[in-house]
């Protein structure tokens, strides 16, 4: 998006890292805590013009089993995934509706997808994961009740795949750079007012839900 000439704002709990992540690509830095109502109002409250949101913070509670899963492990991860989008969301709306060409992407996951994690072709149906998956299961359903009830703004969600990300530590064999993962989110990032909206896809096409 920086190489396409867009002024990128990097959001983020941690100053340090933040500022560090933001100078190292040329983009600008903004303080932000999705789990934070004011911290987000306030993040909201510093930009005049908005054209493309990016709900991207994310939580993952480890290779939890299912019989060790509880309501504090929901409630620490749908804080940050679900409620967090719906916080940025409602904060941002203001001046993302002053764009011409307004746009929402909700970074997903195919753990979040029925139709993939009970695909045994998929790698994602080795892992039964209840928090994780359906706090993104739940992320879908809002990117299309957003699309629905938002019509002057494209709304979408993107899985952008299993990447080597800090979230997991996991890298390797089969597992894509961070580079590869940004794809998806670019492209649905920049479509124009007549792009699609209420999809969910990665970077080889449309997924199911």
């Amino acid at each position: 998006m920086i190489a396409a000439g867009h002024t990128v704002y990097i959001g983020a709990r941690d100053a340090t890292r933040g500022r560090e992540a933001a100078d190292q690509l040329g983009a600008k830095f903004l303080q932000l805590d999705v789990t934070d109502d004011e911290s987000v109002a306030a993040a909201a409250g510093r930009l005049t013009e908005l054209d493309v949101l990016v709900n991207c913070a994310g939580a993952f509670e480890g290779m939890l089993k299912p019989e060790d899963a509880t309501a504090g492990h929901m409630r620490e991860i749908f804080d940050v995934n679900v409620f967090g989008v719906v916080r940025t969301i409602h904060a941002f709306l203001p001046v993302l509706r002053r764009s011409d060409t307004p746009v929402i992407v909700n970074v997903s996951s195919g753990l979040g997808s029925f139709g993939t994690v009970n695909n045994p072709e998929r790698h994602e149906s080795r892992f039964p994961l209840p928090v994780y998956a359906s706090s993104k299961a739940a992320v879908g359903m809002l990117t299309v009740q957003y699309a629905k009830g938002l019509p002057g703004i494209r709304v979408n969600a993107v899985d952008p795949g299993f990447t080597a990300t800090e979230m997991h530590g996991m890298s390797g064999d089969g597992i894509q750079t961070a580079e590869k993962g940004t794809d998806s989110i670019v492209r649905l990032a920049s479509i124009g007012a007549n792009g699609p909206t209420g999809t969910f896809s990665d970077r080889h096409g449309e997924l199911p839900w």
